[in-house]
């Protein structure tokens, strides 16, 4: 009786060490599945936007070129791709700063997790912009037939605007797509790691 007292009384003062040992390896471990996401997110995102820059630089250089040499509206078309893609090109520019020097060590996972979401969101937002953006294309292109003095102008912006939008469609459309994946699959293996019985502690106790 007194042995199984003690034993009783052991196994007391242990339940309190493994319940710590739990309360830090848990939420260390969940930290840990939350940097691995957004390394992932963070990839996806820089790749994204030196597909941008680079789509930007392209475009610009064609731009000048056209914008130069070519005429008619041709040399809006040039003329308007150079002028969109500067701002993609800063867009991309600033985002890729900004993820670079950023550091996302210290902040916590649904912090994190929220970072990505906002950029799905913003995907999203960009994707219902750029329909309007092709539109406006469409609509410079109607009215250039009408136009006397403006028509090579607001056909070539037309063209350029159209063609800027439909990328910008496609990029957006694959970006969130991918991004949502990322965090459908993450949020997937989070639920089965809390659920799983492959880390288990049990407490059998005798008095």
């Amino acid at each position: 009786m007194r042995e199984q007292k003690q034993r009783g009384s052991v196994i007391m003062k242990t339940v309190p060490f493994f319940i710590l040992i739990m309360a830090v390896v848990l939420p260390l471990q969940g930290q840990a599945d939350y940097q691995a996401f957004h390394a992932g997110s963070l990839k996806t995102n820089n790749t994204g936007m030196y597909i941008l820059g680079s789509w930007a630089v392209a475009n610009m250089a064609a731009g000048a070129y056209l914008w130069s040499t070519a005429t008619g509206n041709t040399k809006y078309f040039g003329q308007m791709n150079l002028f969109w893609n500067v701002v993609n090109l800063s867009i991309a520019g600033f985002a890729l700063y900004g993820n670079y020097t950023t550091d996302f060590s210290t902040m916590a996972g649904d912090e994190l997790l929220a970072r990505h979401l906002k950029t799905e969101n913003l995907l999203l937002i960009n994707s219902a912009l750029d329909i309007g953006y092709i539109g406006a294309g469409f609509l410079m292109r109607h009215l250039s037939d009408k136009s006397v003095n403006r028509g090579d102008l607001l056909r070539g912006y037309g063209n350029s605007v159209i063609l800027q939008g439909g990328f910008l469609l496609v990029f957006d459309l694959v970006m969130y797509g991918i991004m949502r994946g990322q965090r459908v699959d993450f949020l997937r293996d989070m639920g089965m790691a809390l659920t799983s019985d492959n880390f288990t502690v049990g407490f059998h106790l005798t008095f």
